[in-house]
């Protein structure tokens, strides 16, 4: 699926598959039913790896580079966050807003020249609930299961949303409201709040 076809759909599912080794994500465009159709993304992050990197492929067969994102200083818990497309061209930036964070996840996503949003966590006690679930001991690799939402808009319109789904596997769906949103950069945004959430 090229840029242009990708940025037409306006709704997309994203799975982690979480293996011993490695976190995969897969992301779909979701059907009207909301179940998964066309693979659009796919990424693989190791265990061991550097969590402040990421490529993202068109499909699961990684021949083919969707885009990037890396950090632009490591072990940073407010780093920005480069978003590349495959030749290395800047598609947009985002980062976590640590101090606005500490009660409810904050985080910043920039498209330049059209786009600057803000998105946060839209239940107060799920964000607090969800920050004891990460204190306690042994749950590392027991996700935590209750839904959480975040809204990331422009002034008071809403651009975008990403709506974890109940259950044990992080699901999430990515709605877009802003068609001039990169897809991509959203995508991106989408896997981080699963990938980076505790940093």
């Amino acid at each position: 699926m090229d840029d242009m076809q990708l940025q037409a759909h306006e709704r997309f599912n994203v799975r982690q598959k979480m293996t011993f080794m490695a976190n995969r994500y897969v992301v779909t465009v979701a059907r009207p039913d909301g179940s998964e159709g066309e693979v659009v993304a796919f990424a693989q992050q190791k265990r061991t790896a550097i969590k402040e990197e990421m490529t993202v492929y068109s499909d699961e067969s990684k021949k083919s580079v969707l885009f990037t994102f890396k950090a632009r200083q490591l072990l940073d818990v407010s780093a920005v966050y480069d978003v590349r497309d495959e030749t290395g061209n800047p598609i947009g930036t985002f980062r976590k807003e640590f101090a606005a964070s500490l009660l409810r996840s904050t985080w910043s996503l920039e498209q330049p020249g059209t786009t600057q949003l803000t998105g946060r966590e839209r239940n107060r006690v799920v964000a607090i609930l969800r920050r004891v679930w990460e204190f306690l001991p042994l749950v590392d690799f027991i996700p935590f299961a209750w839904p959480y939402h975040f809204d990331f808009t422009e002034g008071d319109k809403r651009a975008m949303s990403v709506d974890k789904k109940f259950g044990l596997r992080d699901r999430y769906v990515l709605d877009m409201a802003n068609p001039d949103l990169d897809r991509r950069l959203a995508i991106a945004q989408a896997v981080a709040l699963d990938a980076l959430q505790s940093r």
